[in-house]
């Protein structure tokens, strides 16, 4: 349910294509340099960014759609602490209808 309604990039920020990591770390440094903020700030406004990206793109990072106070990570845990089990999601699969490849 939860991939379906947010559409995560990977199940982790590791996982995340290198790639697609540049791509928007570029995106936010030019975006950054054109507000005309000093060097410094600059680092800290793409790192900012950054994180924020990878907590909407990695489904363990992102935060739970039923209660958006913990993210899917602590909805994890909290299973493996209930069950006693080793739970490990390793990948995902979405279905769109219409979606072409």
């Amino acid at each position: 349910m939860h991939i379906a309604a947010t559409n995560p990039i990977a199940v982790d920020r590791e996982r995340i294509p290198s790639e697609i990591i540049e791509r928007e770390k570029g995106i936010y440094l030019s975006q950054a340099k054109d507000s005309g903020k000093p060097e410094k700030i600059i680092e800290k406004i793409v790192e900012g960014k950054m994180n924020r990206f990878f907590a909407e793109a990695s489904l363990l990072e992102q935060q739970y759609v039923k209660n958006p106070d913990i993210t899917i990570e602590d909805l994890l845990n909290e299973l493996i602490a209930k069950t006693g089990e080793n739970i490990v999601i390793n990948r995902f699969v979405r279905f769109q209808l219409g979606e072409t490849q």
